[in-house]
């Protein structure tokens, strides 16, 4: 059975008076229905840029897309990149959807909450506006949002910052979708509600069989909710595997410096963290090589100047595990250790 959204060598650039920015490069993945696949790494990496070349949001004057993108439906695959305006708009909000970081700018201020689901629900359904209320209610209810047939009269400002990204994962999964890409949907929220959210998403999950792509730089939400993971450096996707396997088995320096950045309930009081010196290269101008090496602690260990000259392409380190390092798994682990050690 094929995956429900299957990304194959997506290259995404912009034109800028600077140059071109090579935001994505060769990015290829899928997501099964029911499997949460998160995409993690730092701002700038291509995560976001991905996510909207999924939903068709690109400006086409505007952006230079190469790659396929296929949704594959029960009726039939469907290639979002060369697809009609039409057929992506009459996929996107129903067979997918987008919950974005600030629910704050994505609700429109000026209409109340019943106005914003319900239109979302009239696009994609034949019925009246009463139907719509009652199935904004049943997914107010859903969500969670309490009082609902009091709060859905009302506008944005009146919801808190967890009431308002209830609100859009409502609206997100208002038609069913077989497809929810979550981008960043804890941002700026307190850890007991960002707990509250996580936990929102899977329930629904469960509730709707979706395949779920999950936007993050937060390697604990990633711990939490994921299936699988991928890692993004400078547009490129530099490692990819089970959780458990990237978690406890990294097969790339930039996901071990990740890794080491996080704080652990395990390791002695006081430690320091471990950093990431420098920062990411201009994706205007990417350096020859491994786009990581002049930030990599790793790189003296691989012989022949290999890091400097030649550009590491996604190799297998294990049963589906990938990583585009000139160093295998084993090389990775032990110069991990070492350093840990010392």
């Amino acid at each position: 059975m094929k995956p429900f959204l299957e990304v194959k060598n997506l290259s995404v650039s912009f034109q800028t008076e600077d140059g071109v920015v090579r935001a994505t490069d060769d990015v290829s993945f899928s997501v099964n229905l029911g499997e949460t696949l998160a995409i993690v790494g730092e701002s700038g990496s291509g995560k976001s840029v991905s996510s909207m070349a999924i939903m068709g949001l690109h400006n086409p004057k505007r952006t230079e897309i190469h790659g396929e993108i296929f949704l594959n439906l029960e009726s039939g695959s469907v290639e979002i990149n060369s697809a009609d305006e039409e057929v992506i708009r009459k996929l996107r909000g129903n067979q997918m959807a987008m919950i974005f970081q600030d629910p704050m700018s994505s609700l429109h201020p000026y209409y109340t909450i019943n106005n914003q689901i319900s239109e979302a629900w009239l696009l994609h359904n034949k019925g009246d506006k009463k139907a719509a209320r009652a199935r904004t209610l049943e997914m107010l209810d859903l969500v969670g949002i309490p009082d609902p047939h009091k709060r859905i009269d009302e506008y944005p400002h009146q919801f808190s910052g967890g009431m308002r990204q209830r609100v859009m994962i409502a609206m997100a999964l208002v038609n069913n979708p077989k497809l929810l890409i979550a981008d960043e949907p804890t941002t700026a929220l307190d850890v007991t509600v960002q707990a509250e959210i996580l936990a929102l998403i899977q329930d629904m999950q469960k509730e709707f069989n979706t395949a779920v792509l999950l936007i993050t730089h937060d390697m604990g939400v990633v711990a939490e909710v994921a299936d699988r993971i991928n890692v993004m450096y400078a547009g490129r996707l530099v490692e990819q595997g089970a959780v458990d396997d990237v978690f406890y088995r990294p097969a790339h320096p930039y996901t071990v410096g990740l890794l080491g950045s996080i704080p652990r309930v395990d390791e002695f009081h006081g430690k320091r963290l471990k950093t990431i010196n420098g920062q990411p290269p201009s994706l205007i101008s990417l350096p020859q090589g491994c786009a990581f090496r002049e930030r990599c602690e790793f790189a003296s260990h691989v012989p022949g100047n290999l890091c400097a000259t030649t550009r590491p392409e996604s190799t297998s380190k294990a049963d589906n595990h990938q990583s585009r390092c000139h160093l295998n798994l084993a090389e990775v682990s032990a110069i991990s250790a070492q350093r840990s050690a010392n």
